[in-house]
């Protein structure tokens, strides 16, 4: 099978490891790519919004199979753009239509489907311009923390807990009177803040069977002990301790049947993988938002636990298929443990030569590349999240010594990584 693999950070570079591990896989090409992924696939260099780019590659290449990584293509609609394109009538894509995107590319809709369907979530309201005077008497009426949101995408950035009337109100403002976030937050939904412990889940669907993939938890914040700004993610644990049978079951009871079943109802076409981001509050899950794609730095923890030959796994979830697929995974823990450029989450420099690389100990770790890129054939940073150490251990405390460990090998100017990835699981 010919795959072509669209994206260019560390998730990509963890699927291209996974994928070229299959002898399934004949060529992998990854559009654009990074440093990492030339090591498993060739490189193209495409734009992940250059849609006639990416289908005349696929009819110049042969693609047998496209797999859409980051949101922005699949919320641009790039699954029905290909699908729709003449001479692509056989390929296979794995991520969901334009509409299906919507659970990631709106919070509205994705609260709307959420509460169509009974799924467990916070209470919400939604405004705009329009009823704009009402919410702010709904803000200042408003229990305390309260959570606004830009309806669309915000690179991760769209979420603002206010622990005041006033900042909610002037956030609210930013947001819809000022375009804080541009177009993404033209509309703002106002949720309730729900206290807990959050945990990500991962599904594959074929849009009448799914199959739960290894599940994680994420470490948002640049600083240790949970503190200071919040980034795209500075490592990630999994399995995840608290994540018993019993919650495993709730969670698949009450969220992801229910969520496979409302696509299928209302008729949305989905084929690829979804995110579930939980609050885990007394016990009981409550779903905060979905994503139409893997998770990053999750994905970088997940698939190296995954068994499963991927590429086998999703030519199933093609074909409608799931149904007879079982899921195996790796019983050792996985942690990684991410290296950012200086000044990361705010401004910073790229450009740097990373040194190192070459000296990871291949039998407990691997790397993957997140930012980078290769210049003059030196690896280079070219992103604020640069890369990551994953490893595998006995337990959380054993993979995170290890990937510490191996990451002291590593080395940039300016590079900075949290030391307490896990600190509340060791």
């Amino acid at each position: 099978m010919r795959i072509l693999l669209l994206g260019s950070g560390g998730r990509e570079n963890a699927l291209a490891w996974k994928l070229s591990a299959s002898p399934r896989c004949e060529k992998l090409f990854i559009a654009p790519g990074n440093a990492g992924t030339a090591r498993f696939g060739t490189n193209l260099d495409i734009s992940l919004s250059d849609f006639d780019k990416i289908r005349k590659a696929c009819l110049a290449e042969k693609i047998d199979m496209v797999i859409v990584g980051p949101e922005e293509p699949l919320v641009k609609g790039i699954t029905d753009y290909l699908l729709s394109s003449k001479g692509l009538e056989n390929l296979h894509v794995i991520g969901p239509g334009r509409e299906g995107a919507q659970l990631e590319g709106s919070k509205a809709f994705a609260k709307s489907f959420m509460i169509r369907h009974g799924i467990p979530t916070a209470a919400y309201r939604e405004f705009t311009i329009d009823n704009y005077a009402e919410g702010v008497e709904y803000l200042q009426q408003h229990d305390l923390p309260i959570v606004l949101k830009a309806d669309g995408l915000a690179a991760g950035k769209g979420v603002v807990i206010c622990e005041n009337h006033l900042e909610a109100i002037a956030e609210f403002e930013l947001m819809i009177q000022r375009a804080k976030f541009g177009e993404a937050g033209k509309k703002v939904v106002v949720e309730q803040f729900l206290k807990g412990i959050e945990i990500s889940v991962f599904v594959l669907t074929d849009g009448k069977n799914y199959v739960i993939l290894p599940e994680a938890k994420d470490y948002k914040r640049v600083g240790e002990a949970d503190t200071g700004p919040n980034t795209g993610g500075m490592g990630a644990v999994s399995p995840v301790p608290f994540a018993d049978t019993t919650l495993l079951q709730k969670i698949e009871e009450k969220v992801i049947r229910p969520t496979v079943e409302g696509l299928r109802k209302d008729g949305l076409e989905y084929r690829g993988f979804i995110f579930f981001g939980f609050m885990i509050s007394d016990g009981e899950p409550y779903m905060i938002e979905y994503n139409c794609r893997m998770g990053d730095p999750e994905t970088e923890v997940v698939m190296p636990r995954l068994k499963n030959d991927l590429v086998e796994l999703l030519e199933s979830a093609a074909s409608q298929q799931l149904d007879k697929v079982k899921i195996e995974t790796d019983p050792r823990t996985a942690c990684t443990v991410v290296a950012v450029s200086g000044g990361y989450p705010g401004e910073y420099k790229k450009g740097y030569e990373i040194t190192g690389l070459d000296e990871i100990n291949p039998a407990d770790s691997i790397v993957f590349h997140m930012g980078t890129t290769l210049k003059e054939g030196k690896v280079v940073t070219s992103g604020g999240r640069v890369l990551c150490v994953t490893s595998w251990g006995l337990s959380v405390f054993d993979a995170v010594e290890i990937s510490k460990e191996e990451m002291q090998k590593i080395s940039f100017r300016d590079m900075y990584y949290r030391q307490d990835i896990g600190f509340e699981f060791s």
